[in-house]
């Protein structure tokens, strides 16, 4: 019965869901933001914004 009690892989799972929950998160991020990167789909280019920060710095 030693088996019910064994506890030790418990932590390497908990790892597994909290890092395929921060690829999740991650890849959503990439989908809504990638039309902000291809200057072709939206106005808005990274390209002229980060222009403009470096102009008023």
């Amino acid at each position: 019965m030693d088996l019910i009690k064994d506890e030790y892989g418990q932590g390497a799972a908990e790892y597994i869901l909290l890092f395929g929950g921060v690829i999740v998160i991650a890849i959503a991020a990439l989908m809504i933001y990638r039309s902000y990167f291809n200057p072709g789909i939206n106005p808005f280019n990274s390209s002229q914004d980060i222009s403009k920060v470096r102009s008023s710095v």
